[in-house]
Order: C-alpha cells, then sequence, then structure tokens
C-alpha cells in the first residue's frame, strides 16, 4: 500500500477525511469493531500514525485548494461581471401575467462594483484624507503656592 498504510488504515482516513469523526471512520473501516470506546481510542491512536496523519493532511489541502478560489480566479470572475460577459437567473413577468426564469446580465451597479473592486486591487483609486494637525505647547514652570 501506498505510504507504509494498510488497507484499512487508507478506508479509515478516507472516512475520516468524509466525517472528521474518527470513531465513526474506525468503524467503517473496521467493522467487526462494535463498541464506540474500542473505536474512539483506536481512531485517536490512528490519527496519530505518521504515515496516516501525512495521508490526510494532504488529501484534506487538496481538497482544500480545489474548492477554494485563487487570485487569478476571482480576477476572472470581476473581470467578466464588470464586461457583462457573465449571466444570471432573475424571476420576470410575461406579457400574460406569468412569471418565467430569464437570464439577463449583470445590472449597471453590478458591473460598476465589480470593477470598483478591481480598481481597489490595482491601486487606482487612493483615498485622500485631510490631515490637520494641532500643535500643543505645554509650559513646565515653577508654581508658586503663594499666588492661590
Amino acid at each position: 500500500m501506498e505510504n507504509g498504510m494498510t488497507e484499512k488504515q487508507k478506508i479509515f482516513a478516507d472516512e475520516y477525511i468524509i466525517s472528521l469523526n474518527a470513531t465513526q471512520a474506525y468503524k467503517k473501516a473496521y467493522p467487526n469493531v462494535k463498541k464506540d470506546a474500542v473505536a474512539r481510542a483506536n481512531g485517536s491512536r490512528l490519527l496519530t500514525n505518521a504515515n496516516v496523519k501525512a495521508y490526510i493532511d494532504e488529501r484534506l489541502e487538496k481538497l482544500k485548494s480545489e474548492r477554494v478560489a485563487d487570485q487569478q480566479e476571482v480576477f476572472e470572475f470581476l473581470t467578466a461581471v464588470m464586461r457583462g460577459e457573465v449571466t444570471e437567473p432573475v424571476l420576470v413577468l410575461d406579457g400574460e401575467g406569468t412569471q418565467r426564469v430569464s437570464m439577463v446580465q449583470p445590472s449597471v451597479a453590478t458591473r460598476r462594483n465589480a470593477a470598483v473592486d478591481l480598481g481597489k486591487h490595482y491601486g487606482l483609486f487612493v483615498d485622500k484624507q485631510e490631515i490637520t494637525q494641532r500643535t500643543i505647547e505645554i509650559k513646565v514652570g515653577e508654581w508658586d503656592a503663594d499666588e492661590d
């Protein structure tokens, strides 16, 4: 087996990735084990096995990278929205009073927001802030108690 894991360890790791529950994953990999306490203890022990842990970490990282948009994908989407190249379903009334779904381009406001988001990233807009400087002068001197 790859990574020095047994077939049952791989089943455990794959089930753990799905449920994130070591007890449940252990019982699926080792169906002869019926007691939760045994499955919990052995599942916990398997999670500390270097090969099993490395396999789980690698698989979770791969799943994460497949499910999370990267910077390029976000920019491409914002650009497509800005250019009106995408459509979205909108519920509209036709002339006979019935509703239907129509695919329409994003509104001007939505397209403008996408353009602003892109512009902010590229530093096209600079917020001007008025800065007021005040100088406070503090005089330190002798205090004469007789003047009270």
